[in-house]
């Protein structure tokens, strides 16, 4: 054997169970596909501030994450939600008016999410985190499981989990020994959260609407953004606004008629000198083949009920496992989800001894 554990999927959950074995004295191998950590979790740098491109909020009562922000020292910081809200209607006229920020309670962390991502991976042995190393297939052999990589290479564990979302897993892995057709059609049936969304940020070196008693909250009718939000630091700038792109994937191709129908909407929504960002950021998570398959192109309007199925369980004796925030015995889809995932398939691989 290579190793104890084989971990396919750098993201949050990923990295929590890596952390996890480490912790417990199991050896593994973290294999992400991207040239980056983090998998949905993208924080991007614009001078002294970080912007989150995937996920940017947790909440009170979500324990796991809390307690690695204070294990690491992180700082949280409430949703800026102060001032008016904007309205906009189908014909582009905005409304404002006093009303519920929709995101007030919410926390966000300083320098972005990555922040997290990037403690995580810094307290794991370098040669045990591998990037730019694609999964193609897996096979039972033995005692074990082999994972041949995308460069021809393969590797040897006792056991596997695979922490990415499962409807890439099935369409971006070969499994020599056929999964059963029920395990395999509830993969395809689990929603990827978040996959078919795309979200803007526009930075500024001025919080021009804070100053103009806007919030930076606002809905539109209009687009391209459905919704938006402050996405400023805690203290100091640069200062930012952040949007939920709301048209289509298919609409949304066009990456510079997009960006420039995202400056004029922010134009719209907050003045003139919303139009002059000093950086506009731009994730489209649909088209990004490490989140997002052609069934999850259509964003989700609700929040699917999360779970490991009974027929993902148990897989290739018990050496195939599923451990991403899909399958999370709780909070599913969300951060906090990652890491009870992370949490329920690490006690099943390596239970921990007190």
């Amino acid at each position: 054997m290579h190793t104890d554990v084989i971990i396919i999927g750098g993201g949050i959950a990923g990295l929590r169970l890596a952390d996890l074995l480490h912790q417990r004295g199991h050896p593994f191998q973290l294999l992400e596909a991207r040239d980056r950590i983090g998998g949905r979790v993208l924080s991007e740098a614009v001078g002294q501030g970080g912007y989150d491109l995937g996920p940017s909020w947790f909440w009170p009562g979500q324990p796991r994450i809390a307690e690695q922000i204070d294990r690491f020292d992180l700082t949280r910081f409430d949703q800026f939600s102060t001032g008016a809200l904007a309205y906009e209607d189908e014909r582009g006229q905005v409304q404002y008016g006093r009303g519920f920020a929709s995101m007030e309670g919410s926390w966000r962390l300083q320098g972005g999410i990555g922040a997290l991502t990037t403690a995580l991976a810094n307290v794991l042995p370098p040669d045990a985190l591998r990037l730019s190393t694609p999964v193609t297939g897996l096979s039972r052999e033995g005692q074990g499981v082999t994972v041949t990589l995308e460069s021809g290479e393969t590797l040897r564990a006792r056991r596997a989990v695979i922490a990415t979302p499962p409807r890439v897993a099935v369409h971006r892995i070969a499994f020599s020994l056929p999964l059963p057709a029920p395990t395999l059609a509830a993969m395809r049936a689990i929603p990827t959260w978040m996959a078919g969304q795309a979200k803007a940020v526009a930075v500024y070196d001025d919080p021009f609407w804070r100053e103009a008693g806007l919030s930076g909250d606002a809905s539109s009718r209009r687009g391209p953004m459905a919704e938006i939000h402050d996405a400023s630091p805690a203290d100091g700038g640069p200062y930012a606004l952040f949007g939920f792109i709301g048209v289509p994937p298919d609409a949304r191709q066009d990456e510079p008629a997009l960006r420039a129908a995202l400056v004029e909407q922010f134009g719209r929504l907050f003045g003139q000198q919303a139009l002059q960002p000093r950086a506009l950021l731009l994730k489209d998570w649909a088209v990004d083949p490490y989140t997002a398959t052609d069934e999850d192109r259509r964003p989700l309007n609700s929040h699917p009920q999360y779970e490991l199925p009974p027929v993902m369980g148990g897989l290739w004796d018990d050496t195939l496992h599923f451990g991403g925030t899909e399958v999370a015995p709780e909070f599913g889809g969300y951060l906090e989800g990652a890491f009870a995932a992370a949490e329920a398939v690490a006690n099943r691989l390596a239970p921990a001894t007190y």
